[in-house]
């Protein structure tokens, strides 16, 4: 499926590669800097000691939730910031009117992904013996039980991050780098770049190679997406799909 049209009448914008990498790491880090910091000074006007907080925000839905919130809207903020500063808007990174057939490439998006995953999965697990592919990403929640929690850790997980991580990464930081970099150079960037933080650097625990290449293959085809389509709208669509499926699989059928 493509639109060559669209495609052309992607908007040009005025950051470049350079501000493009830099705002894109700084935003996503301030963000969550500048979202812990302001919920847990807010807890702490309750009255509630250090400990006490660390605890609701490891062990609690709400807290979690109320942490996850709290950081993509301050993300969304520092982006939009950045964006009217250059007297841009939402619409030069690919949020415009959203159409029915913005759900096929969503589809099709799917259909690509899932089979080159499979394919390069198990070409590298033949090849290195030692690449561990059952690796579990830390993503929280493991108390929630009650329809209540669950809604909660759907919107954290299946409405939030793939709307605010797209307009990110596929609409703000693609859209700078294809400004300078060839199409296919501006999406292996962008996808390095998105697939950095799911290594987990600094957990603790051995690298998530397996959780860095699902992401990087899935950044690609939602690079296509965006650019095939002239939206974000079929990128944001198949994220969602994508960590729908991951909700179903590790709270809804896991519980049931």
């Amino acid at each position: 499926m493509s639109d060559v049209e669209d495609t052309k009448n992607m908007p040009a914008v005025s950051w470049g590669p350079l501000a493009a990498v830099v705002v894109t790491i700084s935003v996503y880090f301030g963000g969550q800097f500048l979202g812990g910091v302001l919920v847990y000074a807010a807890i702490a006007l309750f009255g509630w000691d250090s400990q006490r907080i660390t605890a609701w925000f490891s062990n609690g839905t709400f807290g979690q939730f109320l942490l996850i919130a709290a950081v993509e809207v301050i993300t969304f903020f520092l982006l939009y910031s950045f964006i009217r500063h250059k007297k841009a808007n939402l619409g030069s990174i690919g949020i415009n009117r959203p159409k029915l057939r913005h759900l096929g490439y969503a589809l099709l998006g799917f259909g690509i992904y899932f089979p080159i995953f499979f394919v390069t999965l198990t070409a590298l697990r033949l090849l290195i013996p030692t690449l561990d592919i059952n690796q579990q990403q830390q993503i929280g929640f493991e108390s929630a039980t009650t329809r209540p929690e669950l809604l909660l850790v759907f919107i954290s997980l299946v409405l939030l991050p793939p709307l605010i991580e797209e307009m990110l990464c596929r609409g703000f930081l693609f859209s700078g780098l294809k400004t300078k970099l060839p199409i296919i150079g501006a999406a292996l960037v962008t996808s390095l770049v998105f697939a950095m933080p799911h290594l987990q650097i600094g957990s603790g625990n051995p690298l998530l190679w397996a959780a860095f290449i699902d992401t990087f293959i899935l950044s690609m085809v939602l690079v296509y997406l965006r650019v095939s389509s002239g939206s974000l709208w079929p990128s944001i669509g198949l994220h969602a799909v994508k960590n729908g499926i991951a909700f179903v699989a590790l709270f809804v059928v896991k519980l049931s």
